[in-house]
């Protein structure tokens, strides 16, 4: 069974992950740990950090599994 993709929210970002394509490089945790910990449930916490900072840190994903969407600002 294919798992879906995981949608995670807050003020001015969107975050997808695709599990089916992470290659588990560690990048995100390592990079932004308050924001990425895979000890918690919920495990990416976007609002820990700015939006600017949590997509400048799924650009490093290599695999592409994490995604982001920024917001309009007006829109928030």
């Amino acid at each position: 069974m294919a798992k879906r993709i995981q949608t995670y929210e807050a003020p001015g970002i969107t975050v997808t992950f695709d599990p089916e394509v992470c290659i588990h490089s560690g990048n995100c945790v390592r990079g932004l740990p308050m924001v990425f910990d895979v000890k918690r449930k919920r495990w990416i916490q976007p609002e820990h950090a700015t939006p600017e900072e949590v997509a400048s840190q799924i650009r490093k994903c290599p695999s592409g599994a994490l995604q982001y969407t920024l917001h309009d600002k007006a829109k928030d």
